[in-house]
């Protein structure tokens, strides 16, 4: 069972510009921290992993749950059952049996409240076809939901922004619509380009001015002021996609991505440099997925995209919209399928370009008072059990997807959604009633499980990823079994596992039992995304797991022309073995944070007041890897070599795993995976000739991946092209062996001919 231990969460804490209810503060130069852990109460103890309102209808809901129990569902026979269905693959849930059937019901009266007054979820979630700004022939439509505002208009370049020439009505509902109409020769009577808002009275009568909360596209001009502008976008010409959406494929090796810092220059990088420069390579390197953060819009470019207030309009830093699509849609064209990171966890404090006190009121978006409110990372809180709130983040997952073609979703502060405490100084011991007491937010959950199981219903073949460290049980198990219905989880607990070894350990103090275990962790039947570090890791405060390994000698010998010092000698050995472990025996998905994969050096920190505004470790460097005198080339050719790999034997999808050593003294860790062997010497300075590692396959072996290689920067000393014939003799537990040299510090995969 996983122990306690705090882990950083991102720069989410950092108030943004153009708020009127605080000044910016500036960003620490530490990340926010939170006493959390990716506790994963262990299946077995096997090394053997297997396979893997007010709203519109809020009376009538109110009727529906004292009437309806949950107990079936004729819309859809798929989620018929009553959310028990996961303690067949987890008996310790059998106390929670009551807890699973009552939150399936929930569940259930949501789809069923959808499906009696909107039409079901299909139409529910593309509210963003009904809402906003929309050419019609008559005119622009706008239609915008603020119950708490007594008087609307929509104001902008159009009309002078006179508060008086475009009035709102309301219906019954809070739905303000005003229809805009054309001009006397028919043309659209809003211009594009033009700069929008619209304006509320509130229940004090105190005028106010908004973007409107639907906004597909919103522009800064820091020349200007911080505070954001509503741009009505309506171009005479729209990209067309050329390439259908992908379906992510069950080996994941995903390309952790912001395309803001997507250049070695000091600036903001953009959608188009992103397109021709950064998709070749990840393409070269044999990933099959990318995953963008930071792409709704954000005021506040050191929060890293996680204080969106504008969640419908991608970053206008990195260019236009369509932009993007071609983006995307250059992705599809090179056979990689494209992630979103989506912050439904929280949203942006500010007022004047945000969804804070949208209509004048505390709790438009949000929960009122302290339960809408983030103390840690100074945001708000979404109130998930409103009809609206559903509507509006449904309907954002949806415009997502059909808008810019988006294959999968990468949900951001999963842990604070489920948790009335948010996972602050909480720390998870994997105990089950640490999941289902009175402090999980059941909304919360609840609208996860409705947002997986449209994305799912939908879209098949859609990936949907948890960013949790709580270890919730059956979060990544099917809706219709009871679960939360996510894809994969991030396995948080590794990179943590990494730093802290490199900080606080010896080498000769590393655990193979340890590793092993960390890497194994892992729920049964529940998959789980592996990696050694992503962007979580780099952030200031903390650095790369180069520089970690390497440190100021990046600085002057990373290049061919310098002497191999031991430090980069051992950290380019430790760097290939800890990601070629990780990949190996972590999860079933692997992910990396860009320019890590060939040892970034430094860390990130964006421009803010702190730093005085420097973008110098804003960027991915990656005029390194293109310069061949310099070593950071062989750790991109191995990064390369084991995605390639993992492309052939897709390992990552296999349903066999079995750890056949762990053996403290020569630091030896070796397992079965993929029909492939792995067998690492993690020893500083102790090499083996003949070692025998036990084989459940009888014949010969040759080695198909060695980071000893001269090409990754290795010595050389294993000979690729030699045969190794097992022996039929139980061995560490198989019917097998065979012997093998091991260099120390060097790792080898063997593949059975």
């Amino acid at each position: 069972m996983a122990g306690k231990k705090k882990i950083s969460s991102k720069t989410k804490a950092a108030t943004s510009p153009g708020n009127p209810e605080t000044s910016p503060p500036p960003v620490s130069s530490s990340p926010v921290e939170e006493q959390a852990v990716d506790a994963i109460p262990p299946m077995h103890e096997k090394d053997a992993v297997a396979p893997p309102a007010q709203s519109r209808v809020a009376a009538q809901r109110r009727d529906a749950e004292s009437s309806n129990d949950g107990s079936s569902s004729e819309a859809d026979p798929e989620i018929s059952g009553d959310g028990t269905d996961v303690i067949k693959s987890d008996g310790y849930l059998e106390s929670h049996r009551e807890y699973f059937r009552q939150r399936y019901a929930h569940f259930k009266r949501w789809v069923d409240d959808i499906d009696a007054n909107e039409g079901g979820i299909d139409k529910f979630s593309q509210g963003y076809k009904d809402f906003g700004l929309h050419v019609t022939p008559e005119g622009v439509r706008y239609r915008e939901w603020a119950p708490g505002a007594k008087e609307a208009s929509l104001v902008g370049d159009f009309n002078g922004w006179d508060v008086s020439a475009s009035p709102m009505k309301r219906n019954e509902f809070g739905v303000w619509e005003v229809v805009v109409p054309n001009t006397a020769s028919g043309e659209v009577a809003i211009a594009h380009g033009s700069h929008i808002k619209v304006t509320f009275v509130t229940g004090s009568g105190e005028r106010v001015y908004r973007l409107p909360a639907w906004s597909n596209y919103v522009e800064q001009d820091l020349a200007k002021s911080p505070i954001y502008e509503a741009v009505f976008y309506n171009p005479a010409q729209r990209y067309q996609f050329k390439h259908k959406r992908q379906t992510p494929p069950a080996d994941l090796r995903i390309y952790e991505a912001h395309v803001g810092i997507s250049s070695p220059e000091p600036r903001v990088a953009t959608y188009k440099e992103f397109t021709q420069n950064v998709l070749p390579m990840i393409k070269d390197l044999g990933y099959n997925a990318v995953q963008l953060m930071a792409v709704m819009e954000h005021a506040y470019y050191a929060s890293f995209g996680y204080q969106v207030t504008s969640f419908f309009a991608p970053s206008s830093r990195y260019g236009e919209p369509d932009d993007l699509r071609e983006l995307v849609d250059t992705a599809h064209s090179l056979g990689l399928s494209v992630f979103l990171d989506v912050v439904h966890s929280h949203a942006c404090n500010n007022v004047e370009d945000g969804l804070n006190h949208f209509d004048g009121t505390d709790h438009c978006y949000f929960h009122e008072g302290v339960l809408g409110r983030h103390e840690k990372w100074n945001s708000r809180l979404f109130n998930y059990g409103q009809h609206e709130v559903m509507r509006f983040l449904l309907s954002n997952l949806r415009y997502w997807i059909e808008e810019y073609g988006f294959d999968g979703f990468r949900f951001d502060g999963v842990t604070s959604m489920m948790y009335k405490h948010h996972g602050i100084m909480y720390g998870f011991s994997g105990d089950y009633n640490e999941y289902f007491t009175g402090g999980t937010d059941e909304d919360a959950v609840v609208y996860l499980m409705l947002a997986n199981y449209l994305c799912h219903k939908v879209y098949p073949g859609m990936v949907t990823v948890a960013e949790d460290v709580s270890g919730m049980p059956a979060l990544c198990r099917p809706v219709r079994e009871g679960g939360v219905g996510f894809d994969y989880r991030l396995a948080m607990s590794i990179p943590d596992m990494w730093i802290k070894m490199i900080k606080e350990q010896t080498d000769e103090e590393w655990s193979m039992a340890h590793i092993a275990h960390q890497l194994t962790n892992r729920r049964y039947q529940e998959r789980a995304i592996t990696y050694c570090e992503s962007h979580d890791q780099a952030l200031v405060g903390d650095k790369t797991l180069a520089f970690w390994l390497m440190d100021k000698e990046m600085y002057t010998h990373m290049s061919d022309c310098a002497p191999l010092t031991p430090v980069i000698e051992r950290g380019v050995a430790l760097h290939k073995m800890i990601r070629l472990v990780t990949c190996g025996l972590g999860g079933e998905g692997y992910l990396t944070f860009e320019g890590n994969e060939f040892g970034h050096p430094e860390w990130l920190d964006f421009p803010r007041e702190g730093n005085g505004s420097s973008f110098h470790y804003a960027r991915r460097q990656f005029n390194l890897v293109r310069d061949d005198l310099l070593r950071y080339k062989y750790l991109y050719r191995f990064d390369r070599a084991m995605m390639q790999l993992e492309q052939q034997y897709q390992w990552l999808s296999a349903h066999d795993q079995w750890v056949t050593l762990k053996h403290e003294g020569d630091k030896v860790l070796a397992f079965e995976r993929g029909n492939l062997v792995w067998i690492f010497n993690f020893h500083p300075t102790q090499s083996y000739a003949d070692y025998r590692i036990g084989v459940a396959w009888a014949g010969s072996y040759t080695v198909a991946l060695s980071t000893d290689d001269a090409q990754f920067l290795g010595q050389g000393r294993i000979d690729t092209h030699v045969k190794h014939f097992s022996t039929a003799m139980e061995w560490n537990g198989r019917a097998n062996y065979i012997q093998v040299y091991l260099p120390a510090r060097t790792a080898i995969v063997l593949r059975h001919d």
